[in-house]
């Protein structure tokens, strides 16, 4: 059997239409249109949803994804406000997705009026445990943050701060099987250990010389592979 869930990231949603002179809300909902012709099992948005993080653009955000009908969890980016994110997505906000016998936890890697991301010490413990608690599952950890360096134009100083904590963590857990994330508006796939690294890229721009938008296609096995499909509008 296989299973799937989409990635989406960096939608940079404002009350306006227009964000750096681009429609985003014209270019998440073509992704949306995309996605209602397509089988998978969870959703996953992985941070900076709007441009300004005020309460209309979650407002506006939520409406546009309303027609897919699956499990969805979302996730806060730099540009994300940590008031008004909760109030329109209480019951999704950093929830963790089940897919068979997966389980893609979700963590918060921003900072207060930072740009760069960081893990703190209470999360990473409250990871680790959790994972403990699903030693049965294979795990898969998505943060909006890169945790390696991109090996690209990026700039990796506004990429997570504590990785060396982070992989202390990660490295005592065989069954995570992948890191996936957003923040740098680019499509790479990296191997670490065997781990399986994935940036996503963005729905609003990419910040390479890509002029297309869009999202990642995860497949699962039970066995434990996963494979990701990068589809581009």
């Amino acid at each position: 059997m296989i299973n799937s869930f989409i990635q989406i990231s960096d939608c940079h949603i404002d009350d306006q239409k227009l964000v750096r002179k681009i429609n985003t809300q014209a270019n998440l909902s073509l992704i949306i249109n995309d996605l209602t012709l397509k089988s998978f099992n969870a959703l996953i948005i992985s941070g900076d949803l709007t441009e300004n993080g005020t309460l209309v653009s979650y407002e506006i955000i939520k409406k546009i994804i309303a027609p897919i009908d699956v499990s969805f969890s979302v996730l806060p980016g730099n540009h994300d406000d940590d008031l008004h994110f909760p109030i329109i997505f209480n019951k999704n906000y950093l929830k963790s997705l089940s897919i068979d016998n997966w389980e893609i936890i979700t963590l918060n890697s921003t900072q207060k009026n930072k740009v760069g991301g960081f893990l703190s010490d209470e999360q990473l413990q409250l990871l680790s445990e959790k994972i403990l608690s699903l030693n049965n599952k294979f795990i898969i950890l998505c943060l909006h943050h890169p945790p390696v360096s991109m090996e690209s134009e990026w700039n990796d100083e506004l990429s997570l701060e504590n990785t060396a904590d982070f992989f202390n963590v990660v490295d005592q857990f065989k069954n995570i099987k992948a890191i996936i994330w957003g923040h740098a508006h680019e499509c790479k796939e990296f191997n670490r250990k065997g781990l399986k690294l994935f940036s996503c890229p963005s729905s609003a721009w990419q910040f390479n010389d890509c002029d297309m938008i869009g999202y990642n296609h995860y497949h699962l096995s039970v066995e434990g592979e996963i494979y990701c499909e990068t589809v581009w509008l």
